[in-house]
């Protein structure tokens, strides 16, 4: 959610903590600030409520020229949205910004009696606490590392004192902190995208670390203040990926970037002449695979949806396979049972995501394998996993996730085909996939191309209703409910995905003039009894749009019939359209598109 930046070298640290918060804009924030420490060892602080632009409003009344600062994008947890509750948070010699919740803070506020809070914040208890334990004789690390034990809870932290010029305390447990090194600078960033054009070389902290960074590089500690070795890594991605290209969003450049993120996701993994998929990632032996029998998948939004999608395939290609996808949200709280022979794959695209990343633990307590789907390298469930496989879908800055929908899919996919090989599936099926993966970034490409302008002027047709049903069966459903998901996520009109089978047992009860329904209709077995809901919704005065790949008469008020040779994927292909229409849908009713209202990219509290 909440983003963080430091700096500490020989330039103004103004800009680059500046350029950084605007990077991590996509994380999801309502108010921002820097604090910054100069050569005299004054420290300055400025904070805003709103857009990065308001605090550069603010910069331009009272510019800061310090060589060392940290700043902030709050997401609003503990207090409301107001500048007091915006970070950095200053409390006698501390300065600090906080990523994560601080569960005790109530205990905490009751027995610092000596300190007036002024906000309404954890982060606030956080940084006096800190500062009640940097006593004369007492280092800023030693009092940082004191505090930390204290705590219950979650955190991504930076800190600095006027009292050492010249160092930036960092610490972590359960919430991401990147350290970029360069030349005479060090660079702290909560995603890497912060660290992009500074520096390729950084350290990721893993949980219960903390670190002493001056723009001489940084020492790492455990909090028991044991020197630790880290090696750093090198950061993949560049500057022009989180540029928006010439679109005027983030969203539809993603969107239209799908054809050339899946090469690099499917590059050297399939081979079609042979039929064949192979993932280097899962570091699994041909024993372990051939005993597999139980797949649980676990994700969030988006990703849940992928999941389930991709079971569908799973169970089609693998014959003694049992396929469970879980809500990470929910499964983390229930005493579920795994059998032995299991394993779960763990979905996220940011790879940060607090209730799949619970999930991964508990997974891991019972002795189940797990696998990461994951986006973001680096990231704490990439870390954590015993195996997996990156999507390799570069950056997606927007909130709503498209791009790492559709790969997230055909990365499981592959791992089925894995599978299938070992279990006995049946080898048309799977060469039939595989051709249909080798194809499908063009399909893509074609049908963004060739759909976008009927999309756009579909969307101007329905953007003025209020609620949206989305309907699917088999293949067609997981993308029923995505659908949905993306209308609301950045619309704000309620929408509301179902199997077109439970049509009639509620959800028809709605269909008035103040709804539209979405019908996802494939040109397979189920053909009729889809068109079945169709008539139902029609017969009740529903406008209804068909998005199909069946050339067979459809009645509905407006329907889109894409032309591919693609069979098997074809709910893949049809999300692309779902996709375009949410984005102009959301456009004509004038949305922030990329960083839509109440939402965050990286969900990294509970």
């Amino acid at each position: 959610m909440c983003g963080i930046v430091g700096y500490v070298g020989k330039k103004p640290a103004q800009d680059i903590l500046l350029s950084g918060l605007k990077r991590l804009e996509y994380r999801g924030y309502d108010s921002a600030g820097i604090a910054t420490l100069d050569s005299e060892g004054e420290a300055k602080l400025a904070r805003s409520v709103g857009k990065i632009s308001e605090l550069s409003k603010v910069l331009d009344e009272a510019p800061q020229d310090g060589n060392l600062g940290i700043g902030h994008t709050r997401w609003a947890t503990h207090g409301g949205v107001t500048e007091t509750n915006a970070h950095p948070h200053h409390v006698g010699r501390i300065y600090l910004v906080h990523n994560g919740i601080i569960e005790n803070f109530k205990e905490l506020r009751e027995e610092l009696k000596g300190y007036k809070f002024a906000s309404d914040t954890d982060t606030e208890v956080l940084a006096a606490l800190i500062d009640s334990n940097y006593k004369d004789g007492t280092s800023l690390k030693d009092a940082v590392a004191k505090s930390l034990k204290r705590v219950r809870g979650t955190y991504g932290i930076a800190v600095f004192s006027p009292s050492e010029p010249g160092a930036i305390i960092v610490a972590r447990l359960g919430s991401p902190l990147i350290i970029g090194l360069g030349k005479d600078e060090t660079l702290i960033a909560s995603d890497a995208s912060a660290l992009l054009g500074y520096t390729r070389e950084a350290i990721y902290l893993n949980d219960g670390e903390l670190a002493v960074c001056t723009r001489d590089g940084a020492d790492v500690f455990s909090l028991d203040l044991k020197h630790l070795s880290v090696k750093p890594e090198t950061i993949e991605g560049d500057v022009e990926q989180i540029q928006k290209g010439g679109y005027d969003h983030f969203l539809l450049k993603e969107i239209m970037d799908q054809a050339t993120t899946l090469h690099d996701t499917l590059s050297g993994r399939i081979k079609p002449d042979a039929g064949k998929m192979h993932l280097g990632g899962p570091n699994l032996t041909e024993e372990e695979m051939r005993n597999i029998h139980h797949v649980v998948i676990v994700g969030c939004g988006t990703a849940y949806y992928a999941g389930l999608l991709a079971s569908y395939y799973m169970e089609q290609l693998v014959p003694d396979l049992t396929t469970e996808v879980v809500v990470a949200s929910e499964y983390r709280y229930r005493s579920f049972h795994l059998p032995k022979d299991s394993v779960a794959l763990i979905v996220s695209q940011s790879g940060e995501t607090a209730d799949t990343l619970a999930c991964l633990r508990e997974i891991k307590k019972r002795g189940v394998k797990t696998l990461g789907i994951v986006n973001v390298v680096g990231s704490t469930i990439a870390r954590e996993v015993d195996g997996g496989t990156y999507v390799h879908v570069g950056p997606e800055i927007s909130v709503a996730s498209t791009k790492a929908f559709t790969a997230q899919v055909i990365t499981m996919l592959m791992f089925a085909g894995m599978l299938a090989e070992y279990h006995g599936g049946d080898p048309k099926l799977l060469a039939e996939f595989t051709r249909e993966l080798a194809i499908l970034p063009e399909e893509i490409k074609k049908t963004l191309d060739t759909y976008r302008p009927e999309m756009e002027k579909l969307a101007k047709k329905y953007a003025k209703f209020d609620h949206a049903l989305y309907l699917g069966r088999d293949t067609a459903y997981p993308i029923a409910l995505e659908g949905a998901l993306k209308l609301k996520e950045i619309s704000y009109i309620h929408a509301e995905g179902y199997a077109s089978g439970e049509l009639k047992h509620g959800p028809i009860a709605l269909v008035d003039d103040r709804f539209f329904e979405v019908f996802t209709i494939l040109d397979n077995w189920l053909f009729d009894k889809a068109c079945g809901g169709l008539h139902e919704v029609r017969a009740r005065g529903g406008k209804t749009i068909v998005l199909t790949n069946s050339k067979a008469d459809i009645e509905a008020d407006d329907i889109v019939r894409i032309d591919s040779p693609i069979k098997l994927l074809t709910p893949l292909l049809l999300n692309t359209l779902q996709q375009l229409f949410a984005y102009y849908v959301a456009v004509d009713r004038g949305n922030d598109v990329d960083q839509p209202r109440n939402l965050a990219k990286s969900v990294t509290v509970e």
